[in-house]
C-alpha cells in the first residue's frame, strides 16, 4: 500500500469528485474554499494535483479551446478508480478512528469550539 493521503490530497480529490467533468484548478480551489472556509494556494493545489497523477488516482486531459478564457485551453482533471479506493479507504479509516470520539472532544473543547 504506499503512502496515505494526506488532508490537503483528500480535499482535492473530494472536489474533483463534486466537479465532476468541470475539475480545473481553479474551480478545485473554489469548492474547497465553499466547502471548507479554508483557502487554498493555487501552487499548492497543482504540486498536490501532480502528485495524485504521478500515484495514479487522478488524470489529466486539455479541454477544448474557449473564447472566455481568450482561447486558451483548461487543464481538467478526472478521478480513476484507485483514487476513488485509495480516498474511500482514507475516509473510512479517519471515520472508523472518530467514532464516538467526538463526545470527547467536545468536552475537552467546552464552549469554545
Amino acid at each position: 500500500m504506499g503512502r496515505s493521503l494526506g488532508e490537503l490530497e483528500q480535499l482535492i480529490l473530494f472536489a474533483v469528485v463534486d466537479l465532476g467533468d468541470d475539475a480545473y484548478g481553479a474551480a478545485i480551489g473554489r469548492s474547497i474554499e465553499e466547502r471548507t472556509g479554508r483557502r487554498i494556494s493555487a501552487g499548492a493545489i497543482y504540486t498536490a494535483l501532480d502528485r495524485l497523477i504521478t500515484r495514479g488516482f487522478v488524470r489529466a486531459r486539455v479541454g477544448e479551446p474557449t473564447p472566455r478564457r481568450g482561447g486558451r485551453r483548461k487543464k481538467l482533471y478526472r478521478l480513476e478508480p484507485e483514487g476513488a479506493l485509495e480516498l474511500r479507504r482514507s475516509t473510512r479509516t479517519l471515520q472508523d478512528m472518530a467514532e464516538g470520539l467526538l463526545p470527547k472532544l467536545d468536552s475537552l473543547v467546552g464552549d469554545s469550539a
